[in-house]
């Protein structure tokens, strides 16, 4: 299952917090595949070499991701191992990845709710950097505002990136992901 993260709703969409809806809207726009609204989230299923996908943005409002992953989790009978957190990060320049087999949720409300819903933190995060330009006290305004013309003009290549480690994390798992993506 690949879970990405996002909030629901025009205002924002194409949002720096929004990364992980925009990972999964490109994998499957690249694919032909379309997102039907479901409980909790919208669901698409991917098909990759021989895996099948159930690709999640919930539609929980970020803060209450973690209420969406447990079901989807529950109902698809999917092994934690085999769940995958598209998610944005300050802590990272913009369009770095990261991937990770566990990890603290630095912040993140997403993370964090995720975190106290399934009770600890070990599951596989794909974290996208969005780098931490902003004045003091402006953190919210920056997480929530649309990309700058120059971050807009080198998004679509490191989505592409990062689709490369969505698919790579499902058929080799996050250490082999972490190995071949991060620094990339």
């Amino acid at each position: 299952m690949i879970v990405g993260l996002g909030n629901i709703g025009d205002e924002y969409q194409y949002t720096r917090h929004n990364i992980g809806f925009q990972v999964l809207d490109a994998l499957a726009s690249a694919s032909n595949l379309v997102f039907a609204p479901s409980r909790y989230a919208s669901v698409a299923e991917y098909r990759f070499k021989g895996r099948n996908l159930i690709l999640i943005k919930p539609s929980t409002f970020m803060n209450l991701s973690g209420k969406a992953v447990q079901y989807w989790l529950r109902q698809e009978n999917i092994p934690l191992e085999n769940m995958l957190v598209v998610v944005d990060d300050l802590a990272l320049p913009f369009g770095a990845i990261r991937a990770r087999a566990k990890g603290s949720d630095a912040g993140h409300n997403g993370l964090k709710n995720i975190n106290e819903i399934l009770g600890h933190n070990n599951y596989s995060r794909l974290r996208f950097g969005i780098g931490n330009e902003f004045g003091q006290g402006q953190q919210v305004n920056y997480v929530l505002g649309k990309w700058n013309p120059e971050e807009s003009a080198a998004l679509p290549k490191r989505i592409e990136v990062a689709i490369d480690a969505v698919r790579t994390f499902s058929i080799m798992g996050v250490d082999k992901t972490a190995n071949m993506f991060n620094n990339k």
